[in-house]
């Protein structure tokens, strides 16, 4: 069996590439306002990257139908959209980490618990979707993170091994998963505290302290 090296990077998109964190919790707040509901940053800090689902049932709880819960998603995409495509601002070193890895010929994938609509809004906002070969969106898997499922259709679509991906996060929920699928992860805290990034295999305050180097050093 040969020795796991660096092959690909699976990167989530917000918190990660794009500073979405206002816009997404800001339209939560507004739209669960609607419904009697106050959600704080506080509280939506650990939601923040989980599927729309689990956001709703943790604010409204299990009692809501299918369509109530398609219903309140897509009220809040659509103005989250309408807020985000005003002001799309990626954070510090992801651009410049994704070209590097292009560059030097290491695949790369989005995998992202948005759904395609919101992730065409960041990445044609930056100008970046070419730099992609592959693209994983929440509704393509049956369970969102923490389930490693997303991460495992990434690397599926790259064809690359498990053990050979670098999972870049924001969030404890994309971390567990990126562990759970067998992978290496680097968790950037934009988000969220170092203390509850603990699981990650490299913890960083900036993908600028991020390069190739760095990246093949998780597997020495």
């Amino acid at each position: 069996m040969s020795k796991p090296k660096l092959e690909a990077v699976l990167w989530d998109m917000d918190g990660v590439i794009a500073d979405t964190m206002q816009y997404h919790c800001g339209a939560w707040r507004d739209i669960l306002a609607t419904m009697g509901v106050t959600l704080t940053e506080e509280e939506f800090r650990p939601l923040f990257g989980q599927r729309h689902d689990n956001i709703i049932r943790y604010a409204l709880g299990n009692n809501l139908t299918h369509e109530q819960i398609e219903g309140l998603s897509d009220k809040k995409q659509a103005l989250y959209r309408e807020r985000v495509s005003k002001d799309i601002r990626a954070l510090p070193g992801a651009l410049e980490l994704i070209k590097s890895l292009n560059k030097n010929k290491i695949k790369i994938a989005l995998a992202s618990s948005a759904t395609p609509e919101n992730i065409d809004v960041i990445v044609d906002g930056l100008d970046i979707k070419k730099c992609f070969q592959a693209f994983v969106n929440g509704p393509e898997v049956a369970e969102g993170k923490p389930s490693p499922l997303i991460f495992q259709l990434a690397a599926k679509k790259l064809g690359a091994p498990p053990a050979n991906c670098v999972v870049i996060e924001d969030a404890v929920a994309g971390v567990a998963g990126a562990k759970a699928g067998g992978m290496k992860c680097v968790a950037v805290t934009n988000s969220l505290p170092r203390a509850m990034l603990s699981k990650a295999d490299l913890i960083v305050d900036s993908l600028e302290d991020v390069n190739i180097e760095v990246l093949k050093g998780l597997f020495k």
